[in-house]
């Protein structure tokens, strides 16, 4: 007889936790979403007849939203004297900073009217402000086709700053598609004007060892905020983790062979290295934008270096800037909550690269 009283009452309460567990679904945003427990709330105990056996403990302290710097925070000096000891980080001096040099490149009009990018204004500004406070001088181009892309490149891997800077940022901004950003004469379905495109691997092309050895040993930054195709970046999924078995691993065995090995006056060098590119989007997918405020992407990378560079290396901020689309969920004519998540990729940093922003303005 008790043990069907116990069930009885089970049941009951299970039903009760069930019912608000729906309502919290329904009314609760999901980044704030909890849980309810026994602890949580104490009267469920009193309405059943049942002891709680402790007393109720209070709810957690609500989190603070992360309280993000709008100008840049400085480095120390004794920071930068830290580091410019470490092995494992890439050297910054006073006097390379004094050379540092960005190539900014922007889309906004399109000669195909519905494509104009609104709010590309604003990244360019955001980016143009955040790179010159970080002691960049900046070469902006804005409005070109594919071939000019390429053209303002080569002309930037002989820049006379390259030899003396300690890195470069290359930030392109435009429509895009997997593996190439738009030139503004591209029109799809148009033959012609669809070959209207820069292929992004070619930035590593005219900047890697064998076209620009002024940059050997230095990081090359680039950054790309366009669409890498037209999927959305969502898909529903459950609470169980799905985990494939086939997937190929590596073969260990595979190794560089070392016959027929000279000393020479001359050396090599890897062709492709101390590069990292972090794109808006993962392959495939969009690119989120506010016809105000700019993209997304660009607001967060701003926020997340003007708040952490002064104390954390590029690829750390990289990381930062991913975590806040951790949550990112956004309304598209197509889907009431797509997402997006940024993608690093093609990485050959050997070392830590530090910013040090705020040396700049103490030269």
């Amino acid at each position: 007889m008790a043990d069907k009283e116990l069930a009885k009452v089970r049941t009951k309460f299970d039903g009760m936790m069930e019912r608000k567990s729906q309502y919290l679904r329904r009314t609760v945003p999901r980044q704030t979403r909890h849980a309810p427990s026994l602890t949580q709330d104490p009267t469920l105990h009193k309405n059943l007849g049942l002891s709680s056996g402790q007393p109720a403990q209070p709810a957690p302290e609500p989190q603070m939203d992360e309280e993000w710097s709008t100008t840049l925070k400085p480095t120390t000096d004794a920071f930068w004297r830290e580091k410019l000891n470490d092995r494992s980080t890439y050297t910054v001096t006073k006097d390379s900073i004094r050379s540092r040099v960005a190539l900014l490149i922007t889309n906004i009009e399109f000669t195909d009217k519905a494509k104009i990018r609104k709010g590309a204004d604003k990244d360019e500004e955001n980016m143009e402000k955040l790179l010159k406070a970080l002691g960049y001088e900046v070469v902006k181009c804005t409005n070109l086709t594919g071939k000019e892309i390429k053209e303002a490149v080569i002309k930037f891997s002989k820049h006379p700053k390259l030899k003396e800077t300690d890195s470069v940022f290359v930030v392109i901004m435009s429509h895009g598609e997997l593996g190439a950003v738009r030139g503004i004469n591209f029109k799809k379905g148009d033959p012609e004007r669809e070959q209207d495109k820069f292929p992004i691997d070619d930035i590593y092309k005219h900047l890697d060892t064998a076209h620009c050895q002024d940059l050997l040993n230095k990081p090359k930054i680039i950054i790309i905020q366009a669409c890498s195709g037209e999927k959305d970046g969502s898909v529903l999924v459950s609470d169980a983790a799905v985990v494939s078995d086939d997937a190929q691993q590596p073969d260990p065995s595979l190794s560089a062979g070392e016959e027929n090995i000279e000393d020479d006056a001359l050396r090599r060098a890897p062709k492709e290295k101390d590069f990292i590119r972090f794109r808006s989007s993962t392959p495939g997918t969009v690119s989120h934008r506010n016809d105000d405020e700019g993209s997304f992407f660009i607001q967060y990378i701003v926020e997340v270096l003007n708040t952490y560079a002064h104390k954390d290396h590029i690829e750390e901020l990289f990381r930062k800037v991913t975590e806040r689309f951790e949550d990112f969920s956004v309304s598209t004519e197509r889907i009431d909550d797509d997402t997006q998540i940024p993608n690093k990729d093609r990485c050959t940093l050997s070392k830590k690269f530090y910013l040090f922003p705020g040396l700049w303005d103490r030269i």
